[in-house]
């Protein structure tokens, strides 16, 4: 008995006929379009992998796979460029390049290449013996002074990069390399950009084991320009060979015309060759540390007080302001007091003597310190120290040497603000008092200069009023526009009345007694010579001693002395005389000024030096 549709039996079959339909649609379609479907969707994501993959190798990362391609088939080797050669005024080489092997190689890491400078022996036996896979040589140069240690301050040394410099956008931006020596001081450091050359490639065909088959190209190298400095070679020995052994100090030789530096030596020095072949950490910190200061250059950067060298300044401004006049006289009294200060003579102080009235010209030949005093009185602290800077004291005269010192020309407002507290109060007072104008008045109390700045004002003697910045570089004959001077617009007479003063001062009765009857021995044929029977040719010499005091607990004192030669024959004091084939005249070829720390007197230790140097220079 059927029970119908509406009951369990009937909806049980129902269900299983149509689950057995789905089964066989599903099948039917798999076998048909499904499996096609699958296929195509596979072959789809397969085929984007692929070309995502393919991007990735050529586009993305293509550079990068290029260049180790690249380097699996090839080497570049830098082939470097000599640095230029610094030379002197005659065209005598200063420095030298020695060529020297930098050995290539993998690091032990295996990450770069290794750099192990190696001898020019060594390179050469590795060349001809033959490299080792993956072991390439680069050769380098090597800078030798050939004057070591005369020559070290002016010329500097060289001094490898460092990792630091190497990471500044300066060096970088400039292909500076590792390894790589730049001028760390002096001409060295100044021509820089122009002593530097530009370094070569050469590209090499390597193997798989990084053997060399064959050179591709090359890029030569350009060396750097040969730069001719204004120093004389052979003078600057002399001025070395001269200066008193074991002593400190310097010496500035010029030509007044120019500004040209022809000699500059400190003492003590260092050998610029021990920087150049690589010093060590500890070599390097016992220079620092030196109580000496070999390192540190004493013509430029020293400051000292300049003793009666600065009354060639006093007389100037004096002069021109009208304090003094060439008729003026001053009575030398032996000893000036004001209140319950002394301010004496020399020659009162040596020898209990007096000069009675004097004038500028005897002033300056006798170095009269009650002159200068009462002259320094009557121009006033505020238009001396304005002479004083106008004459370059006080601020850089803009050699290209780093390290040059400003000096100190001190005036009641710099007093003021320099000594305006307690503590300052308790040893000094900032008010400015008619002392302090005394011992400013010959060179001493609180001003300071450089050795650079006496040979300047010696200059501006020697050629006729003009301030020129001091130069390391040769100025070419003729060429004004390398020739920085300007005009001070010191008269002529002011000019002619001091020269003749410190001609007085090298002659008899003078202070400088090492050059009293200077010249140099001719023979018949006018070539120099040292026999004392040949007749002697006069050189005239302008020249002002200085000694001193810097508050040394044993009183020693600095020895000064600076001078020019030979003079013109209307500003020598015998201006008018017939001429006499016996002496030189003509434009002060040459300015000298010596300094030699405590060491005395002037005239006995300084002055001898810048006999030496005169002599060599008119001898030549």
């Amino acid at each position: 008995m059927k029970l119908g549709k509406a009951f369990s039996d009937n909806i049980s079959h129902e269900k299983e006929r149509h689950m057995r339909a789905s089964r066989e649609g599903f099948e039917s379609w798999w076998l048909g379009m499904g499996r096609l479907l699958m296929f195509i969707s596979v072959l789809c994501v397969a085929f984007f992998i692929l070309l995502w993959r393919l991007f990735s190798l050529t586009i993305i990362n293509g550079y990068h796979f290029r260049l180790l391609s690249d380097n699996n088939r090839t080497r570049e080797l830098v082939r470097h460029a000599p640095r230029g050669i610094l030379l002197d005024r005659t065209g005598k080489p200063l420095v030298a390049n020695v060529p020297y092997y930098r050995l290539i190689k993998p690091c032990a890491t295996g990450a770069t290449d290794c750099v192990t400078p190696i001898s020019r022996e060594e390179g050469d036996a590795l060349a001809k013996k033959g490299m080792t896979a993956g072991t390439y040589l680069e050769v380098a140069y090597q800078r030798q002074y050939l004057y070591p240690t005369v020559a070290s301050h002016i010329l500097g040394y060289t001094g490898e990069l460092t990792q630091q410099e190497l990471s500044d956008p300066y060096y970088s931006l400039r292909n500076y390399l590792a390894g790589d020596r730049i001028g760390r001081n002096g001409a060295e450091a100044v021509f820089e950009d122009d002593l530097r050359g530009r370094d070569g490639k050469e590209l090499e065909e390597v193997n798989a084991t990084g053997t060399i088959i064959r050179t591709l190209g090359r890029d030569p190298e350009i060396p750097g320009e040969d730069i001719t400095l204004s120093i004389d070679a052979s003078l600057q020995q002399v001025v070395a060979d001269a200066f008193p052994k074991g002593e400190k100090g310097a010496v500035i030789v010029s030509k007044p015309d120019t500004g040209e530096i022809l000699a500059l030596y400190s003492s003590p020095t260092f050998d610029n060759n021990s920087f150049s072949q690589g010093l060590d950490q500890n070599d390097y910190e016992a220079l620092l540390n030196n109580p000496d200061q070999p390192l540190f250059d004493r013509a430029i950067g020293g400051t000292y007080p300049p003793g009666s060298t600065f009354k060639i300044v006093i007389a100037i401004g004096a002069l021109e302001d009208g304090a003094l006049t060439p008729n003026t006289l001053i009575d030398d009294v032996g000893i000036l007091k004001v209140g319950s200060f002394s301010f004496s003579n020399w020659y009162y102080s040596q020898y209990g003597k007096v000069e009675g009235l004097i004038n500028i010209v005897t002033a300056l030949q006798r170095s009269n310190d009650i002159f200068f005093y009462k002259a320094g009185e009557m121009l006033g602290i505020t238009r001396l120290a304005a002479w004083a800077r106008k004459l370059g004291i006080g601020k850089p005269l803009g050699i290209e040497l780093g390290g040059e010192a400003s000096g100190l020309m001190p005036d009641p407002a710099w007093k003021k603000a320099q000594f305006n507290t307690p503590a300052d109060q308790a040893v000094h007072n900032d008010e400015w008092y008619l002392g302090d104008t005394y011992h400013v008045s010959i060179g001493q109390g609180y001003l300071l200069v450089t050795p650079l700045q006496v040979n300047s004002w010696t200059n501006v003697i020697a050629n006729g009023g003009l301030l020129c910045k001091p130069t390391i570089k040769k100025v070419a004959s003729g060429d004004s526009s390398s020739v920085s001077c300007k005009k001070l617009g010191i008269k002529k007479d002011t000019i002619n009345l001091i020269a003749q003063g410190m001609e007085k001062a090298c002659e008899t009765g003078g202070t400088a007694w090492p050059l009293f009857d200077f010249g140099i021995r001719k023979d018949a044929s006018g070539s120099a010579t040292a026999s004392p029977s040949a007749t002697l040719v006069k050189v005239p010499v302008a020249c002002k001693t200085g000694t001193a005091e810097y508050g040394d607990p044993q009183d020693k004192t600095h020895a000064w002395f600076t001078a020019f030669a030979p003079l013109p024959a209307d500003t020598s004091a015998k201006a008018g005389m017939p001429p006499d084939a016996n002496v030189i005249t003509g434009n002060p070829e040459i300015s000298v000024t010596v300094l030699v720390e405590g060491a005395g007197e002037g005239s006995n230790v300084a002055a001898p030096v810048a006999k030496k140097i005169l002599e060599f220079w008119f001898t030549r």
